[in-house]
């Protein structure tokens, strides 16, 4: 069986079925994925864009690329399939000291530890990371870390957390004196986000990314990345949403007439579909620049917006095509229509991808 076939059929028969699970966070959600972990390395689809050294598949960006979809169209996926921390991996290869990658990137790749990135902060905009408020100052063993972030990505169960701190990455062990959770803060409901701060938190010179003063530029590249990994499961989402509402309008009948006979619907399966496939071809076309690491910028600005409305649209009309049962639990619907808006937002806003495009674009047809 093709490898890209047995993930799609991983996600949809063992991740799927436990999403609700996975969703809510805690004890039974950690257990849940350590046992979905395990299945996965036991039918070799473990760590696919993970390289080979460290214990993953070796898979290039550009094959990887072709499974992200499918990998992806559960929020949980990357996770169970030990890709989620694709961006930490690329990141500590090209930028991290030799003490970093020693202490955390074999024991990443094998799942036995996670980490989280914290850039947005509360009162800053998040679109904004050169606002950053969180203070790093060398103090002649290591640098002193003050601040607040917050929407940290499972900082609750993280080994370290990179911390944007006066243009520069570091990375902070969670054990660090001075380190501390607040609090998590659910997200439309669904757990993994956490606020934390750093209080007098010290770090040593051999955790910092780069160059002093390198911080944003590193960002920049793993945003470009995460981008388009994005906008990759977005638009397996919003096709698993497409799958459930063609049936649908297949199978419901009323007045003695499917609903697929109806215009309404028809114009729901129409603009979903359309909304994907052009979504999906934008997305292609960043994917093959960021592989080959050339400027994306343009590219990505279209494909975020397109992905995020293209599972907003499927979604949408999905629900609406599934009536009431779409607003509650006996579908995935709901909790596809939670990742639909926060698409909007996650990864700058939509609004500001558009701005910025825009803007590029406008500013290269002057010089021409």
């Amino acid at each position: 069986m093709p490898v890209l076939t047995e993930v799609s059929a991983f996600v949809r028969t063992r991740v799927e079925p436990v999403e609700t699970v996975l969703d809510a966070g805690g004890d039974d959600a950690r257990a849940e994925l350590a046992r979905l972990r395990e299945e996965a390395k036991s039918l070799g689809l473990w760590a696919l864009p993970l390289p080979r050294e460290l214990g993953g598949g070796g898979l290039g960006l550009t094959e990887y690329f072709a499974h992200a979809e499918a990998e992806g169209s559960s929020d949980h996926g990357p996770a169970a399939l030990g890709s989620a921390c694709l961006l930490d991996v690329t990141m500590f290869q090209r930028h991290a000291t030799a003490t970093v990658r020693d202490r955390y990137l074999k024991r990443l790749v094998a799942g036995d530890i996670t980490g989280s990135y914290a850039m947005t902060e509360p009162g800053v905009a998040g679109s904004d990371p050169a606002a950053s408020r969180t203070s790093a100052t060398w103090v002649g063993e290591g640098w002193l870390l003050n601040g607040r972030k917050w929407f940290t990505t499972g900082a609750g169960s993280a080994e370290y957390v990179t911390v944007l701190a006066s243009g520069s990455l570091f990375v902070v062990p969670v054990r660090t004196p001075g380190f501390r959770v607040i609090r998590e803060i659910p997200v439309l409901g669904a757990a993994g986000q956490f606020e934390i701060a750093l209080d007098d938190v010290v770090v040593p010179a051999d955790h910092l990314l780069g160059e002093g003063g390198d911080g944003l530029a590193i960002a920049g590249t793993r945003l470009a990345l995460g981008r388009t990994l994005r906008c990759l499961r977005w638009i397996g989402q919003a096709e698993r949403a497409f799958a459930l509402m063609c049936p649908r309008a297949n199978e419901r009948q009323i007045g003695g007439s499917a609903l697929a006979d109806r215009q309404l619907v028809q114009q729901h399966v129409f603009e979903s579909l359309l909304a994907i496939r052009s979504a999906r071809a934008l997305t292609h076309q960043a994917a093959e620049l960021v592989a080959l690491e050339q400027d994306a910028r343009t590219e990505i600005g279209l494909a975020k917006v397109a992905a995020a409305r293209a599972l907003s649209q499927a979604t949408d009309s999905a629900i609406q095509v599934f009536g009431a049962e779409g607003l509650g639990p006996d579908t995935p619907l709901p909790m596809l229509a939670r990742i639909a808006r926060t698409a909007r937002i996650l990864d700058g806003a939509d609004e500001l991808h558009i701005s910025a495009t825009a803007r590029r674009v406008l500013t290269s047809r002057r010089a021409d």
